[in-house]
């Protein structure tokens, strides 16, 4: 039998893009992904997923791009400088990555 199988367009529209921030300073990665259904989108750093529920300093925008609010920054804790990346998945049609944006943090 054969399965009839139509395109659904599923990309991204906006991908985030490197960024210097300061300490201190709220930081937005843009994220935003285009689908007939509305994909879950979850951001991860360093290759690892963010675990923004519980998390009081990084948020999920509406349109799947990520806040971090106050960014930390010290000799020793570095927990928001590193590499991001947007990942977009629609149960029926999988996962899309986006492309690897760099979070640098000025020292003074």
């Amino acid at each position: 039998e054969s399965l009839v199988r139509t395109f659904t367009p599923f990309y991204f529209l906006v991908e985030p893009l490197d960024v210097l921030s300061v300490r201190g300073a709220s930081v937005i990665m843009n994220c935003s992904a285009h689908c007939e259904t509305p994909p879950k989108i979850e951001w991860k750093k360093d290759g690892t997923f963010l675990n923004l529920v519980s998390d009081d300093r990084r948020q999920l925008l509406p349109d799947g791009s990520l806040l971090i609010n106050s960014v930390v920054h010290s000799k020793h804790n570095k927990p928001d400088e590193g590499y991001y990346q947007c990942v977009a998945t629609v149960d029926s049609l999988g996962t899309i990555v986006s492309r690897t944006a760099k979070l640098t943090v000025a020292g003074k």
